[in-house]
Formats: structure tokens, C-alpha cells, sequence
């Protein structure tokens, strides 16, 4: 009994930045779980706290799930990425696989993928912001970059082209979708599937490139 009182004091006496990461990161298993309909007094019932304890230290849900989405999404994304796009000391072919081993790695994540799809559904607008971070950083870039290789005249990519390269990533993406959302049998080896998937890429998109032009 007294391990009881002894734990409860604990949780009552917590400092605040570690009450407010408790919260955090309990909040972005319980999305992942239930979605963004989940409700806070659920979350509450799941801390161990009363539902005005969130409200003190998020001051509604949004803001909640706008931490979340900083959490889970913006704070793992890497400003290397953006500079190994475009390093043309390296061939383009193996920038784009060591990218998308070391972005597999990052998103092959049940809480990632889970809040990212339910996030979509409920049109939270949080996968349209994190795309568009895809579209400026990796995709109008690589197609410049294949562009530059082709010695094609540089401009700003086209629809189509950049549709090309958003078949790339989906393709990727899709692994991740099949094990957490639709819990089917995916490789065991995501890193040489990954790495398979976009030398395949790479064999056809310049020819495709080139004609379009």
C-alpha cells in the first residue's frame, strides 16, 4: 500500500517540462491509436490525471496535436536531407537511395504512420504541410538534378515530371503503409527493398524525362 501512495505522490509532485512530456508522449501513442477523435478525457483516464492537468499545460486540442506534429514529423526531419539532394559531388542515383535508407528509417514507425493517415482523414491539414516540405526540399529538387545530369534546359519542374518523382516516394511510403495500417506481410529487409526500388526508378526515369521535354 504504501508503494501505491508512494508512486501517486510521485505523479503528483512531477516538475512541469516532465508532466508536459509525459503528456506528449503518451498523446502521440493514444493518436496513433485511436486517431484524432480520440478524446482528451480518454487521454486523461490513460495518464492517470484529471482531464483539466492537459488543459494546463496545452491550451486545447489543436494545440496538443500541433505539438504532436512537431514531435512525430517536423522534428525528424534532417537539414542534411536538403543538402544531399543536391551535392553533385555525388551521383544523383546514389543521393536519392542514401536518402530514402536513412527517410525508411525515420517513417517506418507504427505511431508515424498512423497519426499521419488518420491525420489526413479528419483533414487536419498536417500531412498537406509535411508534403509540401517533401515537394520543396526533395522532389522539385531532384527533378532540377536529373534535369542538370540530362543537360536539359534548367526550369522549374513540371507537373508531370514532379509526378514521376512523388511515384518514387509513394512507392516507398507504401511499404510503411501496408505493415501499419493494413497489417500485411511486407520484406523483412525494408533497407535493400528501399534501395531496389529506387536504382528501378532510376533505370527509367531518365529516358522518360528526356521525351517529355
Amino acid at each position: 500500500m504504501e508503494k501505491t501512495t508512494s508512486s501517486t505522490s510521485r505523479r503528483k509532485n512531477m516538475r512541469s517540462a516532465d508532466r508536459e512530456r509525459q503528456i506528449l508522449e503518451e498523446t502521440v501513442r493514444f493518436f496513433a491509436e485511436h486517431g484524432f477523435e480520440g478524446q482528451t478525457r480518454e487521454l486523461a483516464k490513460r495518464l492517470g490525471v484529471s482531464h483539466a492537468v492537459i488543459y494546463r499545460h496545452f491550451e486545447s486540442k489543436q494545440a496538443l496535436i500541433e505539438r504532436v506534429y512537431e514531435h512525430v514529423y517536423t522534428s525528424r526531419w534532417r537539414s542534411s536531407w536538403n543538402e544531399l539532394v543536391v551535392n553533385r559531388s555525388i551521383p544523383l542515383e546514389e543521393r536519392l537511395v542514401q536518402f530514402y535508407r536513412e527517410y525508411a528509417q525515420c517513417v517506418f514507425e507504427y505511431e508515424w504512420v498512423r497519426i499521419f493517415i488518420s491525420a489526413g482523414l479528419k483533414s487536419y491539414g498536417l500531412p498537406e504541410r509535411y508534403l509540401a516540405i517533401i515537394r520543396s526540399r526533395i522532389i522539385r529538387p531532384a527533378v532540377m538534378e536529373l534535369r542538370h545530369d540530362l543537360g536539359l534546359p534548367e526550369r522549374l519542374p513540371s507537373e508531370p515530371e514532379e509526378e514521376l518523382f512523388w511515384g518514387l516516394h509513394g512507392g516507398v511510403f507504401y511499404l510503411a503503409i501496408r505493415k501499419f495500417i493494413y497489417a500485411t506481410n511486407t520484406p523483412e529487409d525494408v533497407d535493400r527493398t528501399v534501395v531496389r526500388t529506387v536504382r528501378s526508378f532510376m533505370s527509367g526515369i531518365r529516358s522518360q524525362i528526356a521525351a517529355d521535354d
